[in-house]
């Protein structure tokens, strides 16, 4: 679909991008190629696209065998991708809030799903963090993001874009930005670059789910003053002795800053503070 046939299509359905809704519709047709062929689909494969737009990618995902479940929020683009991809046998689309599906129905027990989408930027953040409290989780995830938040999630300590939301992802999955990529190959263009972002599965979770929500308390605790220091910081929430015996076990000083910190660090102190509190 070129820019031309967009516009008759956005006019005939009386549709005006939303920027409410991060609508960003991808043309640029050898980049979609190259995303598919990047995050490696392949017909045994479950995939998950959130925000399909007009199919674009939709189209490609699907010429490749694999099973795909596309979760759209506008019923005019759900109705108009229900009619475009009818006689598919792989498809299945899901009319809903993205950021409030349950995927752990929607993908029950331990059944292996990935996910590709030229996710929509509104709901980047709210959507890669749900994916993140699933039980079963996807193997990968290949994702078109606004270059900023790219550029948080790969983030490594000592980086100003080093934060809660780079640590919270990087416990579970190894990220990477794949490329970068122009506001031109959208329609309309963001005012902003994108980036292709690839996340793959740790083998070995730093952290099991019981500890999850340890380490998010935290992580999120010392990045919403990341200018302090941290045994300070932590020291208000879970007693300054605490967290002095804690530090001093994992040889940390107390004065250090939470983006000075490696990810399996955040781990160390949360079981460190979380064995403290059980004994008491």
């Amino acid at each position: 679909m070129n820019k031309k046939e967009l516009v008759a299509e956005l006019e005939k359905l009386g549709m005006r991008p939303g920027r409410g809704l991060g609508q960003n519709f991808l043309l640029d047709g050898n980049l979609l190629d190259w995303i598919v062929r990047a995050a490696k689909v392949t017909e045994k494969d479950n995939i998950l696209e959130v925000g399909p737009g007009f199919g674009a990618l939709t189209c490609r995902l699907l010429n490749t065998g694999a099973k795909l479940t596309a979760v759209e929020f506008d019923h005019r683009l759900a109705d108009y991708n229900r009619g475009k991809f009818a006689s598919f046998a792989n498809f299945n689309l899901v009319e809903a809030d993205a950021c409030k599906v349950n995927y752990d129905e929607l993908f029950p027990g331990n059944t292996p799903y990935r996910s590709v989408a030229n996710l929509p930027y509104a709901i980047s953040s709210v959507f890669i963090a749900r994916m993140l409290e699933c039980s079963n989780k996807p193997r990968s995830m290949f994702f078109m993001l606004q270059k900023e938040m790219g550029e948080r999630l790969a983030a490594v300590p000592g980086t100003k874009a080093y934060g809660a939301l780079s640590v919270r992802t990087q416990l579970i999955y190894n990220v990477k930005i794949e490329k970068i990529v122009p506001p031109e190959v959208f329609c309309p263009p963001p005012e902003v670059e994108s980036a292709l972002v690839s996340f793959e599965l740790r083998e070995e979770p730093l952290c099991s789910d019981a500890e999850m929500k340890m380490v998010s308390r935290v992580v999120r605790t010392a990045f919403n003053q990341r200018r302090k220091q941290l045994g300070k910081v932590l020291g208000q929430m879970f007693g300054k002795s605490e967290v002095s015996s804690a530090f001093e076990a994992l040889n940390i000083p107390m004065e250090i800053r939470p983006d000075k910190l490696e990810t399996a660090d955040f781990v160390a102190i949360a079981r460190q503070l979380q064995n403290i509190e059980e004994k008491k």
